[in-house]
């Protein structure tokens, strides 16, 4: 049901990533489809949170964001109506839970060393390419030195196949995001998202990089992959501060 991020966070930050297993929801979106925007059923999807807060004791519903994948950041607990568009969220207090949707885009969460600030990003390539990792860490209002960051599943660059104008839109402000780009076969180009945010992360002075290589197309068993079935449900990355180590 959990995956849990490996990195050196303070041990009052808490974080996690759901795998698809572990539900209620039916095919296609079996079964733990945290996503009410795709199709599924609302009680069942209800469900699913419910089962998430549980297992995690989480010390709320978390905020699920209206995600766009462009690069506004609200600061938790955001009084901004709930269906406000945004790509991420940061969150000083111990009362809020942080969390991202994803099926394939990259969910990037942040912590500072000292367990004050944290942050979570929805991070496709339209999100990455505006600047949502910017935007998160511009929010968080700590140094970048100081920040810890970990990437969560996402498609892998064998299997996210992208045009021309993908690749002209990362080069036209970073040249050496080339290295992120691969011709194949087709005259297309397999686009390594980890790599890319390696390169955005490295820009801003972060080099405490954590997780990355998996492939959600590629494990089917633990992930769901909009790419690889078209609907399916969506998996989320979350990360809190818990009160009683603040």
């Amino acid at each position: 049901m959990i995956l849990t991020p490996e990195w050196p966070a303070p041990p009052q930050v808490r974080a996690a990533f759901t795998l698809r297993s572990g539900g209620v929801s039916q095919a296609p979106y079996d079964s733990l489809n945290l996503g009410t925007r795709v199709g599924d059923a609302a009680e069942a999807v209800a469900e699913n949170r419910r089962r998430v807060r549980k297992q995690l004791s989480l010390p709320g519903e978390p905020t699920w964001l209206h995600q766009v994948h462009g690069t506004n950041v609200l600061d938790l607990p955001a009084s901004a109506a709930a269906d406000t568009p945004a790509d991420g969220a940061v969150c000083t207090r111990s009362d809020a839970v942080c969390a991202v949707q994803v099926a394939d885009c990259m969910p990037v969460l942040f912590a500072d060393r000292a367990g004050t600030v944290v942050g979570a990003a929805h991070a496709g390539w339209r999100g990455l390419c505006a600047g949502i990792l910017e935007s998160t860490v511009h929010k968080m209002g700590a140094q970048t030195a100081h920040l810890l960051t970990w990437l969560g599943p996402a498609i892998g660059p064998d299997h996210f196949e992208v045009g021309d104008e993908v690749r002209a839109a990362f080069l036209a402000e970073d040249p050496g995001a080339d290295a992120a780009f691969v011709a194949n076969s087709r005259g297309r180009w397999q686009c390594d998202l980890y790599a890319l945010a390696r390169r955005r992360l490295a820009r801003l002075g972060i080099t405490a990089v954590y997780g990355g290589g998996w492939s959600t197309w590629a494990d089917a068993r633990r992930f769901f992959s909009f790419r690889r079935d078209g609907v399916c449900g969506r998996m989320a990355a979350l990360i809190w501060i818990e009160a009683d180590r603040a």
